[in-house]
């Protein structure tokens, strides 16, 4: 994913895609202007439940391509990164039926895409619907490879001018206490009480 802070102006953008945006079935009174058929560049994120089966998890990733292959004509893919199972910040709670259920985790994955703007209101109903998926979101973004990269810790070579030498160790001494009276002890709290 590109980034977590969403701009105003990005959202500004999304809502005019979204108002754009048509149902497949049905068709404009007026012509689409240039803009709203000129593809974009938009990457989704999303966070599918954990009690989904590793084994279908592709199968619901596909069930989200196939909404972007068949709504519009001009798509393409960009990039797309593997779900995988993480922690959440936060417990989401989901209704499900007659109840809520609360998840810490969920599997993660983005998918980065080339379409029309009418692809947003789409792509957003179809995920709506979708029972798999807990949280997602949909933003225009740009072709350039945008994730951040990790840099491994650069090592440093300490060259030592000075040579290590070994000390021997001291035999450990062990104080024989001799008996203390009692005029002695009394004495020595007498003076420590006193000052």
């Amino acid at each position: 994913m590109t980034s977590n802070v969403v701009t105003a102006e990005e959202t500004t953008l999304l809502d005019a895609d979204m108002a754009v945006a048509l149902p497949v079935d049905e068709t404009p009174a007026e012509p689409l202007a240039v803009s709203d058929v000129e593809p974009r560049i938009y990457e989704i994120g999303y966070h599918i439940i954990p009690t989904v089966k590793e084994e279908d998890i592709e199968k619901t990733v596909g069930e989200i391509r196939k909404v972007i292959e068949s709504s519009v004509e001009k798509t393409a893919f960009i990039a797309e990164g593997a779900p995988s199972l993480m922690k959440l910040a936060y417990p989401m709670s989901v209704r499900e039926g007659e109840k809520y259920t609360e998840y810490d985790r969920g599997y993660f994955g983005w998918i980065k895409f080339e379409a029309p703007a009418s692809i947003v209101a789409v792509l957003n109903n179809a995920l709506k619907i979708n029972p798999n998926i807990l949280r997602f979101v949909i933003w225009k973004t740009v072709r350039e490879d945008t994730r951040a990269k990790i840099k491994p810790p650069a090592m440093r070579e300490v060259k030592r001018t000075d040579v290590i030498k070994s000390t021997p160790r001291r035999a450990v001494t062990e104080e024989v206490a001799a008996p203390v009276s009692e005029e002695d002890l009394e004495k020595a709290i007498q003076d420590i009480t006193t000052e």
